[in-house]
């Protein structure tokens, strides 16, 4: 049973509040020994980095709507930057392309001062503390799904897109969207690179649900996943998104 003064239990009502209160979690006891063991005893290409180390929030606008939701951040990447996809191989491929479909202000991604901003576009995952060889387990991911759900739910009056980089992040997402009231088809949908799936909500809009590779370095060195291909996806959810007919009305 969480203690009363765990952050868990207060229900944001901002975004600046999701993100605080994440970044307090402690939750699940493996996650926080690995990612605390990880802070102190570095990579040595990072000896003089003071890794963050704790859980890592959204990054991106309030206001996005367009959401990227990935696994859980890097120990080395994300637990040692402090923000999404930052500082490892997966966010450069993952930043690169987002710069060039005009969704970020620049293609590289180093660390939380860099001037980096998003246009439109934010950045979670199911798991926000790194988790030891990359693989959080079911009840890491049903611990963290209340962060998922608030952030959805608080994304919800702008959103109109989200993509997902991996099964993972799909598996983890359909209850989350089920649970903010948005009817999932049956059969649910399968994951796949390209998946698109239309999600309807009474009173909204309707939100675009597309799946990509994950942007690691398995996908990504193996050329299963290539530039062209998560442009393509990331294009795709800018147009769905509203997010070009922005920029051409500028």
């Amino acid at each position: 049973m969480p203690a009363a003064s765990d952050p868990s239990l207060v229900i944001p009502v901002t975004i600046e509040e999701l993100d605080s209160a994440v970044s307090e979690c402690r939750r699940c006891p493996r996650l926080v020994s690995w990612r605390e063991q990880v802070a102190r005893e570095k990579r040595a290409a990072y000896a003089d980095w003071t890794y963050w180390g704790r859980p890592v929030p959204g990054f991106g606008p309030t206001d996005a709507s367009l959401l990227i939701v990935g696994l859980a951040p890097a120990a080395h990447g994300a637990n040692r930057t402090g923000r999404m996809f930052t500082g490892d191989r997966s966010g450069d491929v993952l930043y690169a392309a987002l710069h060039a479909e005009g969704l970020a202000s620049q293609p590289t991604a180093t660390h939380a001062g860099d001037g980096l901003s998003l246009y439109g576009t934010r950045i979670t995952s199911p798991v926000h503390c790194a988790p030891p060889a990359n693989k959080p387990t079911p009840a890491e991911r049903d611990a963290c799904q209340h962060w998922l759900l608030r952030e959805l739910s608080l994304l919800t009056p702008t959103l109109r897109a989200v993509v997902v980089l991996g099964g993972f992040g799909w598996q983890a997402l359909l209850p989350v969207l089920a649970a903010s009231g948005w009817t999932i088809p049956r059969p649910r949908p399968v994951f796949g690179h390209g998946a698109h799936v239309e999600l309807a909500r009474p009173g909204s809009q309707p939100l675009h649900l597309l799946g990509s590779y994950h942007v690691s370095q398995q996908n990504t060195f193996t050329g299963r996943l290539t530039p062209a291909m998560l442009r393509a996806v990331l294009g795709t959810a800018a147009d769905l998104a509203g997010l070009r007919a922005e920029q051409r009305a500028k």
